[in-house]
């Protein structure tokens, strides 16, 4: 079981601590430091437009180009527009007046896990050189530059631990799913094999014990009879759906009145209902029990057609003037059948 966070609650929560900045801002302008209250405004309400865009809902994960570049904008001009009021000797420090400093490092550890972590790094490689800048290496760790990147680099490891978890979870499904359609393949061969193997036994089992009554010793009608047996043992593997009992006897009796029958099922009736298929069926029985033809050839049509098998009967035609001139005898079509997909269309057909 997956337990997930809202990602309502996730924004919230961002939105939240985005705004204590914010909240910070405001009570430094009432402690006196900037010697310019407007540009403190300014880069206020430039960090509120920049938090709502970020923040804003949307269904791509990964933030966009454009607003990855206005993200890392905003934390390119902050630190500028910010200390231009700030005294870096002022005795005591700013307080609160560097709140620009945690809020760039809200801002691109959104960017971070926003999937844009390239942008992030940018903006907190400028706020420690701007830092180095104005007030030395010592205001790095006094005013929370440090602490920003230790954001940033975090947000950057989980994200990444993140998408590689994930990842890992989507190749473990798939090797379960494949596992699990290799396994339901194998039962499916495993059961065919079994049926086919059955089948078989019933059907050869009676002319085996024949053959060792006999010694082997066969007459030519149970010679003949075998091959039929032969025969109907290669329909099930090659007929499959286009057998059932009244086909299976048909075909029987058309072998032994001396017709070549072959069954070809190629997989275009295996959506048939089961009305459907018997329907198609007895037509195809009702053909093979009518028809006087040589050789019979039954095969399924693809799928997309309306139609759902056809039936050719041939007849060899001794034509005496094609034997006397040395030529083979020809055939000619003495059955042409196309059952429907359909009872609705067979009814149309009629």
């Amino acid at each position: 079981m997956t337990i997930g966070v809202p990602r309502v609650l996730i924004v919230a929560l961002a939105a939240v601590f985005s705004g204590y900045h914010l909240v910070l801002a405001g009570y430094s302008l009432t402690m006196g430091y900037a010697s310019e209250p407007g540009a403190v405004v300014a880069g206020m309400i430039l960090y509120a437009v920049v938090t709502a865009a970020v923040l804003w809902p949307t269904r791509e994960g990964r933030m966009p180009i454009w607003l990855a570049s206005f993200s890392l904008g905003v934390a390119v001009a902050l630190p500028p527009l910010i200390t231009v009021v700030l005294d870096p000797a002022r005795p005591g420090g700013n307080g609160y007046a560097t709140w620009y400093v945690a809020a760039i490092g809200t801002l691109m550890t959104i960017t971070t896990v926003r999937l844009r972590p390239g942008f992030a790094w940018a903006g907190i490689i400028f706020l420690v050189v701007q830092t180095l800048f104005w007030s030395g290496a010592g205001a790095l760790g006094t005013i929370g530059v440090i602490g920003s990147a230790s954001w940033v680099g975090v947000a950057h490891i989980l994200t990444n631990t993140l998408a590689k978890a994930s990842r890992d979870s989507e190749r473990f499904a798939q090797a379960e799913r494949e596992a699990t359609e290799w396994q339901a393949a194998q039962e499916a061969h495993l059961h065919e094999r079994q049926f086919r193997l059955g089948q078989t036994s019933v059907m050869a089992l009676p002319m085996l014990r024949t053959i060792r009554a006999s010694g082997g010793d066969l007459t030519p009608a149970q010679r003949a009879e075998c091959l039929h047996l032969e025969a109907a043992i290669r329909d099930e593997i090659r007929g499959r759906k286009l057998l059932n009992d009244a086909v299976r006897e048909q075909v029987m009796l058309a072998r032994r009145r001396g017709t070549i029958v072959t069954l070809l099922d190629e997989g275009g009736i295996d959506d048939l209902s089961d009305a459907e298929l018997d329907r198609v069926l007895g037509r195809l029985a009702l053909a093979l029990r009518e028809t006087t033809a040589d050789r019979v050839i039954a095969r399924t049509v693809p799928e997309g057609s309306d139609v759902a098998v056809t039936v050719v009967g041939l007849r060899t035609v001794d034509d005496e003037a094609v034997t006397l001139l040395g030529g083979e005898p020809d055939d000619e079509v003495e059955l042409w059948l196309e059952i429907p997909r359909t009872s609705h269309a067979a009814a149309l057909a009629d």
